[in-house]
C-alpha cells in the first residue's frame, strides 16, 4: 500500500507542472458539479495528461486502479500481470474487447496506425531487443501509454523517453472496434460501453 501510495505521490508530482501548463493555457468550461468532469480532472492530474485527452474516464479509471500493480508472467489479477494481460484485461473490462493471448497475437488483431495518429485506448506495441514483438501497452494521451513494466510492474511511460523510442514498433487500432469520440462521429476505437 505505501509502494502504491509513494508512486501515486510521485507521478503527480513530477507531472503536476505539466498538467498545470495544460490547464492553465486550456482553460475547459466544466460544470464542477458533474461527477465525470470531476473525475476527468483528477486523472488529468494525477496521470499527467491533458484534460482535453481525457474523454474515456473509464479507461483512466481502470488504468489507475491497477497503478503499482507488479508484474508476473502470466499473471491476470492485481496480486501479479503481466503486459498482454493487463491490455486483455483492460480491453475486457473498458471496452468489452476480448484480445489475443500475447503482444504478437493482439498485433494481427489491429490496423496499424501511426504515431502521430494514436488516440486513447490505441495499443501500442515494441520490438525490445527482439525482431518479434514482444511488449504492448495502452496509449493514454499526450505520448504516454500504460503498461505492464517487467521491472516496475503496472505503471506509465513516456513514448519520448529514450528507451521506449528506441524500442517502438508501432501503434495499433482494433479492427472490431467501433466508438464515437467528440471529433470524430465514427472512428475506429473502443467504445465505452
Amino acid at each position: 500500500m505505501k509502494k502504491k501510495t509513494l508512486v501515486a505521490t510521485m507521478l503527480f508530482a513530477c507531472l503536476f507542472a505539466v498538467s498545470q501548463a495544460q490547464i492553465a493555457t486550456e482553460q475547459p468550461t466544466t460544470d464542477p458539479s458533474d461527477p465525470d468532469n470531476l473525475a476527468k480532472d483528477y486523472f488529468s492530474q494525477i496521470m499527467g495528461v491533458a484534460v482535453s485527452a481525457t474523454t474515456n474516464t473509464k479507461l483512466y479509471q481502470f488504468i489507475y486502479e491497477w497503478i503499482g500493480t507488479p508484474y508476473r508472467l502470466g499473471g491476470t489479477t492485481k496480486k501479479g500481470v503481466d503486459c498482454s494481460k493487463f491490455a486483455y484485461e483492460l480491453y475486457d473490462q473498458v471496452f468489452n474487447t476480448t484480445l489475443g493471448y500475447n503482444s504478437r497475437n493482439i498485433y494481427t488483431q489491429v490496423n496499424p496506425i501511426r504515431k502521430d495518429e494514436l488516440k486513447p485506448g490505441d495499443l501500442v506495441f515494441f520490438k525490445i531487443r527482439s525482431r518479434n514483438i514482444t511488449h504492448v501497452g495502452v496509449y493514454i494521451g499526450d505520448d504516454k501509454f500504460a503498461h505492464a513494466s517487467s521491472s516496475r510492474g503496472v505503471m506509465i511511460s513516456d513514448l519520448n523517453e529514450a528507451y521506449w523510442k528506441r524500442y517502438y514498433y508501432n501503434g495499433g487500432r482494433m479492427r472490431t472496434a467501433n466508438i464515437e469520440t467528440p471529433d470524430e462521429p465514427e472512428s475506429l476505437q473502443p467504445a465505452v460501453n
